[in-house]
């Protein structure tokens, strides 16, 4: 298999950072972003040579061009940064709520625009945009989270038929209970979730990046909204 290079936005922690893991233990080049040039290099570091670290902030769309303008040609991206934003509307904050928006719409579209020189037109090269199941499983607070990941499925649509034949699907990622944020709460919360999915357990760092890699290096898959969940809604 021929060396790839792959652009994991929001690679320093997570999701991301296991997905550049285990990416390099493959043999793949990665570069992994974070808003800080010390937090991306001290990750890039530690993945070993095979790893570079960028500093990138998408909440920022108006900078990405310059800051990936050091970027080589790359075989994919991944567009896996996010934040957590408990807004309901009774109670809107417009100013999160602006800057969430910005992040994963605007941010992920500008990262997209100022690589698409350096991404082979092929039905190799896969793009994968995180979303989250809250798009269509909302709860008291995801009042912008919600929307947002519902977006990232009309941005996928698009970019889909416009960068053809590269290939570009989204991802979303239900609970997951070994990550930093859900690994930390209580069982008894936990345990709530675990009872509604059909196997009584919740998915895992593990699931997010085999789905990922799936979706990045399958050539028949493209458009496609995939949730890793395992089954929570029909628990």
């Amino acid at each position: 298999m021929a060396e790839r290079t792959i652009l994991i936005v929001g690679g320093s922690s997570g999701i991301g950072l296991e997905l550049a893991k285990d990416l390099t233990a493959e043999g793949d080049k990665i570069i992994v972003t974070s808003r800080s040039i010390e937090s991306a290099e001290q990750t890039a570091n530690a993945l070993g040579p095979g790893a570079q670290g960028l500093a990138l902030d998408v909440a920022e769309p108006e900078g990405i061009a310059n800051q990936l303008k050091d970027v080589g040609r790359l075989d994919g991206v991944v567009l896996s940064a996010i934040e957590r934003d408990a807004n309901t509307i009774r109670e809107f904050d417009i100013a999160r709520a602006r800057r969430l928006v910005t992040l994963k719409l605007l941010g992920y579209a500008e990262t997209i625009h100022a690589l698409l020189d350096r991404l082979e037109p092929s039905v190799a090269t896969g793009i994968v945009l995180f979303g989250g199941r809250a798009k269509d499983a909302p709860y008291p607070g995801s009042t912008t989270v919600s929307t947002i990941n519902g977006g990232v499925d009309g941005l996928m649509n698009t970019l889909a038929l416009e960068l053809a034949p590269i290939r570009v699907n989204s991802l979303h990622p239900g609970i997951i209970g070994d990550s930093p944020f859900w690994a930390s709460k209580p069982d008894s919360v936990l345990d709530a979730y675990r009872t509604r999915t059909p196997g009584r357990e919740l998915a895992t760092m593990e699931d997010i990046v085999d789905a990922t890699k799936f979706l990045l290096f399958n050539k028949g898959v493209s458009a496609h909204s995939l949730n890793v969940d395992r089954g929570w809604r029909i628990g």
